[in-house]
């Protein structure tokens, strides 16, 4: 998909896929932690309305999708870089 820098091998493509690896790791921490928040204000509004919020259920989607594929490029499964160096994933 998107031609990044770290994906077509050599020393110094490794060393900047290793620091993307890095930037990804503190946006999968940030991106878990909006998910966990997401979550608690979801079962709040399910106690309160007895009905799930429609966007809080896209957002968390979209945000395991983006976990799912952060996790595939920082183990090497994928060579595609996450956002925001593709496209935000979309629902399915």
């Amino acid at each position: 998909m998107s031609e990044i820098p770290g994906t077509l091998g050599g020393k110094r493509n490794v060393l900047v896929r290793g620091l993307l690896i890095l930037l990804m790791a503190v946006a999968f921490q940030i991106a878990a932690t909006l998910l966990a928040v997401a979550a608690v204000v979801q079962f709040a509004l399910v106690l309160v309305n007895e009905t799930p919020n429609a966007r809080l259920i896209s957002l968390g989607k979209a945000l395991g999708l983006y976990l799912g594929q952060i996790a595939g490029f920082v183990t090497f499964a994928s060579e595609d870089a996450p956002f925001p160096f593709s496209a935000w994933p979309a629902e399915t």
